[in-house]
């Protein structure tokens, strides 16, 4: 097997994912972006490549059985083992989302991405990176699921929309992040959640005021952990984040 680190970014294509998988691979590290449409898959590997990055593309739908297992299948092929596994791919699910109006359909469809793709990709991987050394798995979360400041009355959270699919489910990722931990606790895997901050992407209308480099910093620091490092928690750049 290769002596070269492998990772895998999931919903990798461009954004933040995009910026993580440049980040890594400045690091020195092969990584596959994960990514569902083949054209902007193949766009941003080319892209990736020309910038000194060794990337290559693994067609990837978080939500289909099928195509995560051919993705394990891919690096399994590729590597022999995975180092990192970054679960990046997220949707809102579209605004608005308050709870005495939404269409139940919608949660459910945010749901089965932001969390149940998590555990489909997560548990498909995890044969891959028992082989690793040093696995790291981080699940970007925000810090839109942190009940703590959902429900401070100073929160500027507080005054931004209520969003009824999109911030339960961080909230649901973040508790599945600590049941991950606790049944791992004892191995080599850390598992933690990484909040990127309010950034510019497609995701949010570009309305945010961080770059999807700021957004991937705290998701890089958590990917490449010492041995020592945490496990089953929560961050943002300045730190921990409460739950």
């Amino acid at each position: 097997m290769s002596e070269q680190k492998i990772a895998l970014v999931t919903g990798a294509n461009k954004g933040i994912g995009y910026a993580i998988v440049a980040g890594l691979g400045a690091l020195g590290y092969s990584v596959g972006v994960g990514a569902r449409d083949a054209a902007r898959r193949d766009s941003a590997v080319a892209k990736l490549r020309a910038g000194g990055v060794d990337a290559f593309g693994v067609p990837l739908d978080v939500t289909d059985d099928a195509s995560v297992t051919d993705a394990a299948g891919l690096i399994e092929q590729r590597a022999g083992r995975l180092d990192v596994l970054v679960n990046n791919a997220g949707i809102t699910g579209g605004m608005p989302q308050e709870p005495t109006r939404v269409d139940p359909a919608t949660v459910r469809t945010v749901v089965e991405t932001n969390v149940i793709g998590v555990i489909r990709v997560t548990n498909a991987m995890l044969p891959l990176l028992r082989r690793s050394a040093s696995p790291r798995i981080v699940n970007m979360s925000s810090s839109t699921g942190s009940l703590t400041r959902q429900s401070g009355p100073e929160d500027p959270l507080t005054t931004g929309p209520v969003a009824v699919a999109y911030a339960p489910s961080k909230t649901f990722l973040n508790a599945v992040t600590v049941q991950y931990a606790r049944e791992l606790r004892g191995t080599n895997v850390l598992v933690n959640a990484a909040c990127p901050g309010f950034v510019a992407t497609d995701l949010n209308g570009f309305r945010g005021v961080r770059t999807p480099e700021d957004g991937a910093t705290s998701a890089i620091r958590l990917a490449t952990l010492p041995d020592d490092g945490p496990t089953g928690g929560f961050f943002e750049d300045a730190g921990p984040i409460p739950w």
